[in-house]
């Protein structure tokens, strides 16, 4: 049974009318399927879905990113590599299964794959811990990237969660320590990251696997510092007003894609990745296998130095100003009097030195006169 989102209300009673339609049988058990009928209504349910889909809003977007029959990492690791070998622990704590680590083959080249995972019913939702990485998990993809760069590998992560642990037990054990290290090696590695976010990008817990050189994001995605509802419950303590919240937040991947924060939109199927996981599967494929092309000829320097200013120039584009009539507004202005502070602290032992000279000066004209 088909999963459907408020704003999908006429979809989804054009398509039962036509799953009617389509049963073969009436109740006497004679066949008759109207198939002028069924074609009509098949028209009518991609207009509609056209319609809807090229005017989702924000809030609407952030619903199509959660939608619980979205193709999650597990799926994209199992139809995009073969040979998949999942490494697990950290070496210090635990396994964390809300993330999947391990190396597999990407054509015929070696590839570290990276996916969190939240799982596709119940019992694996509550296996997986929805999604949210513990430090142990953040721990066992740094262990893991480590030895993908000593090897010279690359890496590619799937991001998707609503944000790390926030448990008292994943406190205690260091989960922002945790995170920091694990952007800390994205950063430092001088293998090619690439890294997709194929639903939620949800704060630090995201940014943890996406400090990639270059960062894809499947059209109807959203990434962002935090979710909607609790960005309404700070500002306005109303978590109704998610939508003035989503808009704020520019979380969707063509805002992020104006302001620079990721490279390039994977395009999804018209409805959603939902509606046809194998097209979105052959898009991926075919941008990851491009965007790893682009590093062939770089050498692991110009590849860490690739990934380093890339983030560097992050925030120093104009979209992120434009709020400024004039940049040159941004700029400090010089005080006379604090300049000569400035310049006299900068100075200070020459001065004293010319000081001094100019005082055994003044003495030694004092005394021959």
């Amino acid at each position: 049974m088909k999963n459907y989102l408020e704003f999908e209300h006429n979809i989804k009673i054009l398509e039962e009318e036509l799953n009617k339609l389509k049963d073969p049988f009436n109740k006497e058990g004679i066949s008759e399927v109207d198939t002028k009928k069924i074609s009509q209504i098949e028209s009518e349910i991609n207009s509609k879905l056209k319609e809807t889909y090229a005017n989702l809003n924000e809030w609407q977007k952030t619903q199509v990113a959660r939608h619980e029959e979205r193709p999650k990492a597990k799926f994209f690791i199992d139809n995009l590599f073969t040979d998949f070998i999942n490494l697990s622990g950290d070496r210090r704590f635990a396994e964390d299964e809300s993330v999947l680590v391990g190396f597999a083959l990407f054509g015929s080249n070696s590839v570290l794959v990276i996916g969190q995972e939240k799982g596709d019913n119940l019992d694996s939702r509550l296996k997986r811990n929805f999604g949210m990485m513990k430090p142990e998990g953040y721990r066992k993809c740094i262990r893991l990237m480590k030895l993908a760069d000593k090897y010279n590998i690359p890496v590619i992560s799937f991001v998707d969660t609503p944000g790390a642990y926030p448990g008292i037990g994943a406190e205690q054990r260091g989960q922002a320590e945790a995170i920091a290290s694990s952007i800390e090696c994205c950063m430092s590695l001088r293998v090619p990251i690439i890294s997709i976010i194929i639903g939620e990008g949800g704060s630090g817990g995201a940014i943890a696997l996406a400090s990639a050189n270059k960062v894809l994001m499947l059209e109807n995605a959203i990434y962002s510092v935090i979710s909607p509802e609790g960005c309404a419950s700070i500002l306005w303590r109303d978590p109704s007003k998610s939508l003035e919240a989503a808009k704020a937040m520019k979380l969707t991947a063509n805002e992020l894609l104006k302001i620079h924060i990721i490279d390039e939109i994977i395009q999804e199927p018209i409805g959603g990745a939902h509606r046809d996981k194998e097209q979105v599967i052959s898009s991926t494929k075919v941008t990851l296998m491009r965007r790893l092309e682009e590093f062939k000829n770089y050498t692991r320097e110009e590849i860490f130095e690739q990934r380093r200013k890339k983030f560097l120039d992050v925030g120093r584009q104009k979209s992120f100003t434009s709020f400024a009539k004039n940049l040159s507004s941004l700029v400090k202005k010089d005080n006379f009097f604090i300049t000569i502070k400035e310049n006299c602290l900068k100075y200070k032992n020459k001065l004293i030195i010319v000081f001094l000279l100019l005082l055994v000066m003044g003495l030694f004209l004092l005394n021959s006169l």
